[in-house]
């Protein structure tokens, strides 16, 4: 059945390859990504899916019912590209590029998706299989996320814990999805994060007239990133603490001193109670350089990413499915967490999910020499080792789905204890309130 399986994935080879090929030319970052959505969407419904889509943000769902009862699986593909204006195949446009692999896992979705209809493909399965093109990974654009927030159009910054607050995973018992990049591996799990816009605000005046009538709001931030460079050597090496920011407005001319400075940042660490500690330290450091010289500092504290755990017996089950599709590459099992960050994690809090790594990409992550090299490996080899797994977890009345299910210990209890928790870190507005002979700060 395996064979028939992998066998009904290579049927679809060029149904995979002009997926991939149309989606790596037409990059859109997160809450943006229309034109993939539109080309799956039509392509899901060719193969005979139902899609419910999200409407007012790009992606969609469907389910397919095998008629027997059982647990039900999430499988996702990403829809959303990166910036990097000076890769050569990069928009001309926005700068959008898929330097990160997630052309290679939608077309592979798709590549899935299909294989799921050939006929026989359900025979001695059980339960529900959910597939899902989700959108907004890559945590970048905050001020338009900030901006959708605004408008209730979103309330999370990433695409899958605004799927799980609409109701989109309900009923889901197991998820997984297969990354694109450079060594076939899986690690325990990764980094989480909260993002932040940090905006300094100072007073405007002539820069040569009357300097002494303004208050230097550039000064202030980059005093704030020395001090919060100051206090890094206090962050401990085991929670993997990553404060990367970047100065997005720094003041409107030359020969005025700057009124309004802005930053966005990550706080990233390996727990909750490590973040959390990581950034009322930033935010100190932040508060008090704007203190020093009379300057005000709105800090926009957003929930981020939770840190990801891959659940052990999926682990154990991707390296299983791995010999089948990946039958000369040894699987890397490395018993550490990664630095960078996914909203995987945030399913990762109340199901037992697994993100690994398929082969195929060449370059730099997130760089401008990214490139899928080997689409065979990135994309086909994928979605067979995908449908592997499926086929493991839910057949023999879905025994192995059954364990798993069973020995998985969440972090919390439901979904919305989990959003209630994600909602804690959510903190904004002006941090200092200046009076009377002082000043009083809020971290």
């Amino acid at each position: 059945m395996i064979e028939k399986l992998m066998q009904a994935v290579e049927k679809q080879r060029k149904m995979i390859f002009d997926a991939h090929d149309y989606i790596w030319k037409n990059p859109q970052t997160g809450y943006r990504e229309w034109k993939a959505h539109k080309y799956l969407e039509e392509a899901f419904k060719s193969l005979g899916y139902e899609v419910v889509c999200a409407g007012d943000i790009p992606g969609f769902y469907t389910v397919l019912d095998t008629g027997k009862a059982g647990p039900e699986v999430l499988i996702l593909g990403e829809l959303d590209s990166l910036i990097c204006p000076n890769h050569k195949e990069s928009d001309p446009e926005t700068g959008a590029v898929h330097a990160c692999g997630h052309s290679a896992q939608t077309a592979a979705l798709l590549g899935i998706a299909a294989a799921l209809k050939e006929p026989g493909a359900l025979d001695g399965l059980c339960g529900k299989i959910r597939l899902c093109a989700v959108p907004a990974e890559e945590l970048i654009e905050i001020a338009y996320r900030k901006s959708l927030k605004k408008q209730g159009v979103i309330k999370y910054m990433g695409g899958k814990p605004e799927f799980l607050r609409r109701g989109y995973f309900d009923g889901v018992d197991i998820a997984f999805m297969v990354h694109t990049s450079f060594v076939h591996c899986v690690n325990i799990g990764s980094v989480g994060c909260i993002a932040k816009n940090i905006t300094y605000k100072g007073k405007s005046a002539h820069a040569g007239g009357a300097p002494w009538n303004g208050i230097n709001a550039l000064y202030a931030a980059t005093q704030g990133l020395c001090a919060a460079n100051a206090v890094r050597e206090t962050f401990h090496d085991t929670d993997l603490i990553r404060f990367h920011p970047i100065v997005t407005h720094g003041g409107e001319a030359v020969n005025a001193i700057p009124e309004t400075v802005r930053i966005e940042s990550y706080i990233r660490g390996a727990s909750f109670e490590a973040i959390k500690e990581a950034n009322d330290k930033i935010n100190r450091a932040l508060c008090g350089a704007a203190l020093s010289i009379g300057a005000n500092v709105d800090i926009d504290d957003i929930p981020g990413y939770t840190p990801h755990i891959n659940d052990k017996n999926m682990i154990a089950l991707a390296a299983e499915a791995s010999k089948y599709a990946y039958p000369d590459i040894e699987l890397v099992q490395n018993n550490t967490m990664s630095t960078g960050s996914t909203d995987m994690g945030d399913l990762s809090a109340i199901l037992p999910i697994v993100h690994p790594y398929a082969p195929g990409a060449q370059g730099t992550s997130h760089g401008d020499d990214y490139v899928i090299a080997d689409v065979e490996k990135a994309c086909v080899g994928s979605a067979k080792w995908q449908i592997v797994m499926l086929y493991m977890l839910l057949k023999d009345n879905a025994e192995y789905a059954k364990n798993v299910i069973a020995e998985f210990k969440p972090r919390f209890a439901s979904k919305e204890e989990f959003l209630a928790y994600l909602d804690t870190f959510e903190s904004n507005g002006d941090r200092i309130q200046y009076c009377d002979g002082g000043a009083k700060v809020r971290l």
